[in-house]
């Protein structure tokens, strides 16, 4: 069982499906009948995935007379990106040193002269 926001958000994000849902919701609310359309499973299939957007924080659903909409709700994976965007300094930050390091060691590699190449033809024997 999911505890903790951060981990409920990916484990949503998993799924393909779900991200094309979420990825349909940026346009504004939407029924489970249009988020079902582009996809070849039943309105079952479509509603197991709309909970477990919905139990991560990542979708509300409401009711406006006979229409029940999904909307999305984007709190959660801002809370994602801040996770990960430590991880990205950490790695542009290696990067860079690694890149220093590099430049340092070509600035002090003596140059190399090419060679000349001989004209001679070889012997056969």
């Amino acid at each position: 069982m999911v505890t903790d926001q951060l981990s409920a958000t990916f484990a949503a994000l998993a799924d393909p499906t779900r991200r094309a849902i979420l990825s349909r919701l940026t346009s504004g609310a939407t029924s489970v009948t249009e988020l079902a359309e582009p996809h070849d499973m039943s309105l079952p299939a479509i509603s197991k995935h709309l909970r477990v957007l919905e139990r991560s924080g990542l979708i509300e659903r409401g009711r406006e007379a006979q229409w029940r909409p999904c909307r999305l709700k984007a709190k959660p994976m801002k809370e994602a990106v801040d996770w990960l965007e430590n991880y990205r300094r950490h790695w542009e930050e290696s990067l860079d040193r690694l890149d220093a390091y590099l430049q340092e060691l070509q600035q002090k590699a003596p140059e190399r002269k090419p060679r000349k190449v001989s004209a001679r033809r070889p012997t056969v024997r």
